[in-house]
């Protein structure tokens, strides 16, 4: 029953993807594997395909180009080359820390969606026995390793070119947007984010 599971799953995944995943909205952004695994009902399908190292995640090549050299002189440093080069950069890892969070991110609906694709991507994970060790022997592993080295250097890469744009005095997105500046630090307690009783 359980291989008559799995077989099934691997089905519906081929049927579905092709072997190197990238994302539907045609921008390069890069997902690791677990963001992958919550990505719908396709994602849930090809966990274990990722985990079979069949299915790997794209790396766009700003990244990888990232990873070779995160602090790499941009050429003349001028704001409009900063912020060419910044762009590719801001498309392969999404929204930058220096910006507000979007509305209704993290409402109870989201995060209620976002517990079910997860749970869902582990029983389908679980199909297959002793992953860990499947994982490490098909390369997944190491390919999960070698996305997140490549989305560290990106991050480190567009934080040094704003850096460089700040100093320059040029315009966002050359520059950081500072809309965060003296924004409160997490509170570490614990004590439930949506009490039901107010003292």
């Amino acid at each position: 029953m359980r291989f008559a599971t799995a077989l099934l799953c691997c089905a519906t995944a081929l049927a579905l993807c092709a072997c190197v995943t990238a994302p539907e909205s045609g921008l390069p952004k890069v997902q690791t594997t677990a963001e992958a695994d919550r990505e719908g009902v396709k994602g849930v399908a090809e966990s274990p395909l990722r985990d079979l190292n069949m299915l790997r995640t794209k790396i766009p090549e700003v990244l990888l180009q990232a990873l070779a050299d995160p602090y790499e002189r941009p050429g003349s440093g001028r704001c409009i080359d900063l912020i060419a080069r910044l762009n590719p950069l801001n498309d392969a890892l999404g929204d930058d820390l220096d910006l507000t969070a979007k509305a209704g991110e993290d409402g109870m609906m989201a995060k209620g969606k976002t517990t079910a694709l997860t749970m869902a991507s582990g029983a389908a994970s679980d199909v297959i026995p002793f992953r860990g060790w499947i994982r490490k022997l098909s390369g997944a592993e190491q390919h999960d390793k070698y996305v997140q080295a490549a989305i560290t250097a990106g991050a480190v890469r567009r934080a040094y070119l704003k850096g460089m744009g700040e100093a320059k005095g040029c315009n966002a997105p050359a520059t950081p947007s500072h809309e965060l500046a003296g924004a409160p630090v997490i509170d570490q307690a614990m004590k439930p984010k949506y009490p039901i009783r107010q003292n």
